[in-house]
């Protein structure tokens, strides 16, 4: 059951937090006039902060009183078409709740808020006071009614683990609530604000707090409990609120000790986006090389055979560059077999992958990518083709994977995509100067002349990402302006783009003003 919480909380709600953080942002409950505005409406905000307001829902009127309202509910409109506020009346006669308030709070008000802990110590070390401050942000000033647990954390030093040692649930009304049931209490090593992941928010926690789990929080024994804190220090990361490098360090110390598949899974991808794009850009290179090694050694201390040990090779595969010896004899070696991780099966997946990485840093070229697909000429090899292709780092390699994906139509969508990807996926420096502009050139052509999943395909696969962020602000900003009235859907593609690279811009200077 842990695992699974984890995976609903990483998995899913960090895509809504993403989106509800974008200027593209909506209220759940969203008009549906035709089929542009599923476009536009059905999303993260929709289906993964949808989810997780659903689960506070339950924790505001009580797990018992919310299923006794829904029994009454189903049976009252068992024969009828039924609306929200039928629901609402059920969930209100049951629990005596308000509702209405909490449904426009919730359901009807886009954005996101931050609940901060501040705590006060008496001298004996017990709590004076545990005070929490609700903001908003200016665009979306609402404040909301949460029902949420605090949980109490320490290290039990007998067995290194950091547990849960008491909890306390109350509502979080309005910009200031006081916690009196903390007022007495042992300070704990840890304060845990949204124990139990029960409302959807981002936290800040208080700085004693802060500390200990940036240093422990690999031991932490629950697998929500873990998620629920390293998905805040991944927010403060972003927010440029917590060092990009330290975050790094947390994350690569928790992969050593991580079982939950998704948390794993999304850790690997924000180390890649934290190390590519929110490091000081002097401090990328030694940055990249210190994840790459760190993630080598954790593949190599991974349990054989395990979900842990594959994604950590494939994650390493990812962190290749050119002339780096040490990256190339290692993935030349697991293609030939002279190397081996016990357990770790060279399969056909994983064959392609370690093609592509040679591919991508030099290593094979169009010649060599073509031999290897005669071994073994399948659909989904061909795929694998396209996208070693399109990765290799050469001026000719990215034009030619430029213009197939957008012109060539032979190409399957799967076949598209993996050559987009692949062109994206290591444009840097001189390799990427020409296609900042021409991106923005091509946008109109790509919308008018593709279906809308294949437009949308084609303009979040190949943004180049990796180039200069302010020019693609800048440039992406210009295009905003001139295309007031280009299409919705078509805009908030372009808009997410957009804030990607600004929020890489703003993060990446906060790291290089740390001493």
């Amino acid at each position: 059951m842990e695992g699974f919480l984890g995976h609903i909380h990483v998995g899913e709600k960090s895509w809504g937090l993403n989106q509800d953080q974008l200027p593209t942002t909506h209220p759940i409950t969203a008009p549906i006039n035709d089929l542009h505005d599923t476009e536009v409406n059905f999303d993260g905000i929709t289906y993964a902060k949808g989810g997780s307001v659903l689960k506070q829902l339950v924790a505001y009127v009580g797990r018992d009183k919310f299923f006794k309202g829904i029994n009454s509910y189903l049976n009252k409109h068992k024969y009828d078409n039924a609306t929200l506020n039928d629901l609402l009346i059920e969930l209100e006669a049951a629990s005596g709740r308000d509702l209405k308030t909490w449904s426009k709070q919730w359901l009807e008000e886009a954005g996101i808020n931050t609940i901060a802990a501040d705590v006060e110590e008496n001298g004996d070390g017990t709590i004076k006071s545990l005070t929490l401050t609700q903001t908003a942000p200016a665009e979306h000033p609402v404040l909301r009614t949460h029902r949420m647990a605090i949980g109490f954390y320490n290290r039990d030093a007998a067995t290194g683990k950091v547990v849960r040692t008491d909890r306390i649930e109350l509502d979080v009304n309005g910009e200031t609530t006081v916690a009196s049931e903390a007022a007495g209490k042992k300070r704990p090593d840890f304060i845990l604000l949204n124990d139990d992941d029960l409302t959807y928010t981002k936290l800040r926690f208080d700085s004693k707090s802060r500390e200990f789990a940036a240093d422990h929080l690999f031991e932490f024994d629950d697998a929500l409990a873990r998620a629920v804190v390293w998905l805040a220090f991944w927010d403060m990361t972003r927010d440029a609120e917590f060092p990009a490098e330290r975050f790094i360090d947390l994350s690569l110390k928790m992969l050593s000790t991580e079982h939950e598949s998704t948390t794993f899974r999304y850790a690997l991808s924000c180390l890649k986006t934290t190390a590519t794009h929110y490091v000081a850009p002097a401090r990328r290179e030694a940055v990249d090389k210190h994840v790459a090694e760190g993630l080598w050694d954790l593949a190599n201390e991974a349990e054989a055979g395990s979900d842990e040990q594959f994604q950590l090779v494939s994650a390493y595969l990812g962190y290749g560059e050119q002339g780096d010896a040490l990256f190339i004899s290692n993935v030349k070696n697991l293609l030939s077999g002279s190397l081996k991780l016990k357990g770790l099966e060279i399969d056909n997946n994983m064959r392609w992958a370690l093609v592509k990485a040679l591919a991508a840093v030099g290593e094979m070229d169009d010649e060599a990518i073509d031999a290897e697909l005669k071994l073994r000429d399948t659909t989904d090899n061909r795929e694998f083709a396209y996208g070693a292709r399109a990765s290799v780092p050469t001026a000719e390699a990215k034009a030619w994977a430029w213009g197939a994906s957008i012109h060539d139509l032979s190409l399957t969508n799967s076949q598209l995509d993996a050559a987009a990807l692949g062109f994206s996926s290591n444009l840097k420096g001189k390799l990427a100067a020409p296609y900042t502009a021409k991106y923005y050139d091509t946008v109109d052509w790509i919308w008018e002349n593709r279906t809308f999943h294949m437009a949308e395909t084609l303009l979040e696969d190949l943004y180049p990402s990796y180039a200069d962020p302010a020019e693609l602000v800048n440039l992406g900003d210009e295009w905003l302006e001139s295309h007031k009235d280009a299409a919705r859907a078509l805009r908030n593609i372009v808009i997410g783009n957009v804030e990607s690279s600004r929020r890489a811009l703003k993060v990446s200077a906060y790291n290089a003003s740390l001493k």
